[in-house]
């Protein structure tokens, strides 16, 4: 067990992961268009609102030093081909004496119903067992299917509901689906 989140890449599935690039103007452009998406924000309410590059750099930014700070790692989510840009996916919140982490994802809107976000994933759970860590959870927002399916495909089981866990932008609260899954469930 590492208790650490080193900055990597991952490969698999027709697809490269890696960190995010701050410094990079399509890295910028591409989370800002993830992040804007209406789809994303119909399900998501960041605690940032990301609405132009100078936000979206700043976001990036801040992202990196969450992997400094073994707090997340976030992945830019590439074609391994061709390096176009896909979505991403994280590993969140690790909490090393109990050997969790959450994991999230989002993909953007031309490269939706291929199987990007199961194929990162997929990845980047098989990375997290490989860190030694023993349980991972994701949540969803209440009616957003296409990530219940997701979660079923990548093996993490639904454990219930949480009540009133999402809050939209509007104010208002939903509830969310639980899903977990453990090293052992491999």
């Amino acid at each position: 067990m590492t208790n650490r989140l080193d900055r990597t890449e991952l490969r698999g599935a027709g697809l490269r992961l890696r960190p995010w690039d701050p410094s990079s103007a399509d890295d910028v452009a591409a989370y800002l268009k993830g992040v804007a998406d209406p789809e994303f924000r119909r399900w998501n309410n960041p605690a940032r609102h990301i609405d132009d590059l100078g936000t979206a750099r700043l976001a990036l930014r801040e992202r990196a030093r969450q992997w400094e700070a073994g707090t997340e790692g976030g992945f830019c989510v590439t074609d391994a081909a061709d390096g176009t840009v896909l979505g991403h996916v994280s590993l969140k919140s690790p909490y090393w004496p109990n050997r969790s982490a959450a994991v999230g994802y989002w993909v953007l809107p031309e490269a939706r119903g291929r199987g990007v976000a199961s194929r990162g994933l997929a990845l980047v759970t098989d990375w997290a067992f490989v860190l030694g860590l023993h349980r991972l959870a994701l949540d969803h927002a209440l009616g957003n299917t296409a990530s219940c399916r997701v979660a079923e495909r990548c093996g993490f089981a639904y454990e219930g509901t949480l009540r009133d866990a999402h809050r939209n932008a509007d104010g208002t609260f939903q509830d969310a689906h639980l899903h977990g899954r453990l090293a052992s469930d491999r």
